[in-house]
């Protein structure tokens, strides 16, 4: 599959400043990933830290926090990891689920999703 990447906005937690990204698409990474600074400059906190292993195998405990994302016309209160400085800004599976998007890997871009159920609607 090949990559590709989308406009993303960021945003503090009451939604009044934002700044823009060119966020790689990685459904491979958990949650939206931007360098530390660009989040502690819009003034996002760290809520708590978890545990991330990369694609070496390398596992490291790092700070994530809550900001609001924008892409493709949708947006979304969600997690995001305050990564280190050199590292690209990252679209994770959790944003894109959150906002009913899927990826075609073969138009390169994203897609909406129906929510999925596992029970139906009717309730005996």
């Amino acid at each position: 599959m090949g990559t590709f990447s989308v406009r993303m906005e960021v945003g503090d937690f009451d939604g009044e400043r934002w700044t823009s990204f060119d966020a790689l698409v990685d459904t491979g990474a958990s949650i939206v990933s931007l360098p530390a600074s660009a989040l502690r400059d819009l003034g996002i906190v760290p809520l708590m830290r978890q545990e991330f292993q990369f694609a070496q195998g390398e596992v490291r405990e790092m700070d994530i926090g809550r900001a609001w994302v924008r892409f493709e016309g949708r947006e979304v209160l969600t997690l995001i990891l305050f990564n280190e400085e050199a590292t690209p800004p990252l679209l994770g599976a959790l944003a894109l689920e959150e906002a009913f998007l899927g990826v075609d890997p073969v138009g390169q871009r994203l897609v909406p999703v129906r929510g999925l159920l596992i029970a139906s609607a009717e309730v005996a």
